[in-house]
């Protein structure tokens, strides 16, 4: 009878031994042309090699994140930056736009000063002097408003009101100054009411703002119009223009705070470059939207105020 081997419990029992742990089997789970090594060296040189990969590819990822970051920031500073020299143009063209009322007005008071009797000299200056308190009271207004965008506290009182009178209000502040300049306007409302839930002096504010720019930067004998159409669910307001119009390098920011177009400086025109972000932020806050186009400079402009109804 031949001899066979038998492992042993260590009790000559010849049962398997149970207590001796099992080999293990390693198989390095990698990519399929990755090297399968079943020596402990082989595995450990793989390990190390993929390993080495891993740390090199989180560094380049690493790297790439810093590169975004500081990409990011940079970005930031420069946005911080325009808009620090923003801010410091809308302080210079305030001065100059309190500072040229109140001269007015002092040379007014000098006038009626000198003058006792009722005379068209007198009732002209008494109309100048009106003119131009308003204006400054129309400036103050509208940065008590800037701060309120700026703090947040921007609000709407809404109620039911018809959008075609609210529009005809607005073109009705602006009747002298359209026809002073003979610009010539067409405007088409439709005949019933247009009712919406909104507040009437903040969408009138809106519509003299876009009606009043449309004047101001159209030369003498322009063409101005103001369009209401009706869709399922929302109304569309169109104020359009045969004025100056705008860059195109301009038309992505026009609505942006304290920014004018280049023309604007350009031809001395008053404004504060607030009004076109009182606009976009009053529409918004009723839920609706407005929206610029213009051909470029010299092709006129269009402003398009979307409400919900």
């Amino acid at each position: 009878m031949g001899n066979a081997a038998v492992s042993t419990n260590g009790t000559g029992t010849g049962a398997p031994d149970t207590n001796r742990p099992a080999r293990a089997n390693f198989a390095f789970e990698g990519r399929p042309d990755d090297l399968i090594a079943p020596h402990p060296k082989q595995r450990f040189l793989v390990f190390r090699h993929r390993t080495t990969q891993l740390i090199d590819d989180g560094n380049a990822s690493l790297e790439a994140l810093e590169i975004e970051q500081a990409t990011a920031t940079r970005l930031e500073m420069e946005d911080l930056v325009a808009a620090n020299r923003r801010k410091d143009e809308f302080l210079g063209v305030l001065g100059h736009e309190l500072r040229s009322p109140l001269a007015a007005i002092q040379n007014a008071i000098h006038i009626l000063s000198s003058q006792t009797a009722e005379t068209p000299t007198r009732h002209r200056t008494h109309a100048l002097i009106q003119r131009q308190v308003c204006q400054m009271g129309k400036l103050i207004d509208d940065l008590v408003d800037v701060s309120r965008i700026i703090n947040g506290q921007l609000r709407v009182w809404c109620e039911r009101i018809d959008l075609c009178a609210v529009l005809s209000n607005a073109i009705e502040t602006l009747e002298s100054d359209i026809n002073e300049r003979n610009h010539r306007l067409t405007v088409a409302l439709p005949a019933a009411p247009i009712w919406l839930h909104a507040d009437p002096c903040r969408l009138e504010q809106v519509f003299v703002n876009l009606l009043a720019n449309a004047s101001k930067y159209t030369d003498a004998g322009g063409e101005l119009g103001v369009y209401l159409q009706t869709q399922e669910g929302q109304v569309t307001v169109r104020i359009q223009d045969s004025g100056i119009g705008i860059a195109p390098e301009v038309l992505p920011h026009i609505f942006d705070l304290f920014k004018q177009a280049d023309e604007a400086s350009l031809r001395s025109k008053s404004g504060l470059g607030i009004g076109l972000a009182l606009v976009r932020n009053l529409v918004e806050l009723h839920g609706g939207s407005v929206a610029a186009t213009s051909g470029g400079r010299g092709q006129g402009s269009e402003f398009t105020v979307r409400l919900p109804r």
